[in-house]
């Protein structure tokens, strides 16, 4: 089975099972064939890898955050790259033996800049927490005020809520969606902005579901003199493929993560401006631009040498970006979400900001007299995977919330499309409709999923 069925996938076909072999026999055959040394050396976590690989193929992986690498991600990240230390930038090391390193991250750089066209790419960060904070601080000395989305609202930790290191060592300055509308109110944002006058504004979130409007974001960021940032961790998929604004010719930087709607591995990249527009008025004394302070806050500021074994995946997986088959799938993620929330708009189930242009949906339980943990565990126990997540104006605490965050990027990299949507909300209708007596209904419905899931298996799990 490929991405949406199509010769030119960028995703690596699933070796063939043998006629007649069962599904779990089949994966247990490959994951033996594939994992020899780690089978033999330690069965423990052999057995545990064995576990999750039939848990991910069994069920729906709808958490927005997640999907499946390819083959040749999960190759070039389990590669002998591992085994070299290369503390430095290309040309710019601080040990011997690089010259290859130094291609290797070249390469992963001139693909990202050109995935994005931007000016600048650090692609060092371990993941998109480090990145974010490699940010701040090139832009903003502790103390600083920032603003941006917080958590409870749909938004980042790092973009300074209260237990991160961004909103403990910052001014924090927040903004969000209307809790009436579920949308951003642009002309409050601006009035926070003039108001508080912040050093840089996020824009970026983790559960918005509607399309982010980059040139307002950059004439309030303007007005008020502050640095632009967009973290486009979850969306980053939706801009390769054309479904989103790019933020690049509007924000001074652009971070991200590369392991969700990309599908690379488990990190993070920065892009930037070469020059610095606030330079004279933030940073005076300083010779040093945009870029160069952007790559110093990563190293040495906050990290020690690269991880080489994932550069060399991200590359792989930002040339798999760059293929129309990427477009197609990016326009078929938000298909599917787009029919996922009408079906469930039908059922009678609320939605914030009432549906969705991107990803994902959060279905909101505000009215409900069960959370939305109590839903994304009855989920679960359907073979359903999703989160519980706040909803704008939440009553209730984050340990418990309101909402259900739901996403279809993994499910359309199995290669799923609207008819598979509408059976899958007909499934989510059943599990609310009987939470006191999930532990009866579950059965039934994992089996109807795990019979779906078998006509479409992910790629790249059988590894």
């Amino acid at each position: 089975m490929t991405m949406l069925r199509s010769s030119e996938s960028t995703i690596d076909r699933n070796p063939k099972t043998n006629t007649g072999e069962d599904a779990s026999t089949a994966l247990e055959r490959i994951c033996q064939q594939r994992h020899p040394h780690l089978q033999s050396q330690d069965p423990e976590l052999y057995s545990l890898i064995i576990a999750q690989a039939r848990h991910e193929t069994d069920t729906l992986k709808m958490i927005p955050s997640e999907n499946y690498a390819s083959f040749a991600v999960l190759e070039a990240t389990g590669s002998i790259l591992t085994n070299k230390y290369c503390e430095g930038y290309p040309a710019a090391r601080y040990y011997e033996g690089n010259e290859f390193m130094d291609q290797i991250e070249q390469l992963a750089i001139d693909r990202l800049k050109a995935l994005f066209g931007a000016e600048h790419a650090n692609v060092q960060p371990y993941s998109g927490s480090p990145a974010n904070q490699a940010v701040t601080r090139a832009l903003a000395p502790p103390g600083s005020k920032i603003m941006g989305m917080p958590v409870p609202a749909g938004g980042h930790l790092t973009h300074g809520w209260k237990v991160n290191f961004s909103g403990m060592d910052y001014q924090t300055v927040h903004y969000g969606p209307r809790p009436d509308t579920g949308l951003l109110d642009y002309d409050q944002i601006r009035d926070i902005a003039r108001r508080e006058r912040p050093r840089m504004i996020w824009v970026g979130a983790t559960a918005y579901p509607r399309t982010l409007d980059y040139a307002a974001f950059a004439e309030i960021a303007q007005e008020v003199e502050a640095y632009l940032v967009a973290d486009i961790a979850h969306i980053n998929g939706l801009i390769v493929g054309g479904v989103h604004p790019n933020p690049v010719p509007h924000c001074d930087v652009v971070s991200s993560t590369c392991h969700k709607m990309l599908r690379g591995p488990r990190a993070g990249f920065i892009l930037s401006r070469i020059e610095d527009r606030w330079q004279r008025k933030y940073f005076p004394d300083s010779n040093l631009n945009l870029a160069k302070r952007i790559d110093r806050a990563v190293f040495p500021g906050l990290q020690g040498g690269p991880h080489m074994h994932v550069i060399a995946a991200m590359a792989v997986a930002f040339k798999e970006a760059a293929t129309p088959a990427f477009r197609d799938y990016a326009r078929q993620v938000v298909a599917n979400a787009r029919r996922l929330a009408e079906k469930l708009l039908e059922k009678g189930y609320r939605l914030v900001s009432g549906g969705t242009d991107t990803h994902l949906l959060v279905m909101d339980f505000r009215d409900a007299p069960y959370s939305g943990k109590d839903v994304a565990q009855a989920l679960a126990k359907a073979g359903i995977i999703a989160n519980f997540n706040m909803v704008p104006g939440d009553p209730r605490k984050p340990f418990i919330t309101s909402g259900v965050r739901l996403g279809t990027p993994a499910l359309t990299t199995r290669g799923m499309k609207e008819p598979e949507m509408d059976r899958i909300a007909g499934w989510i209708d059943t599990v609310c409709r009987n939470l006191e007596q999930i532990e009866e209904v579950a059965p039934r419905v994992r089996a109807e999923i795990a019979e779906l899931c078998r006509q479409f298996p992910p790629p790249g799990i059988l590894i």
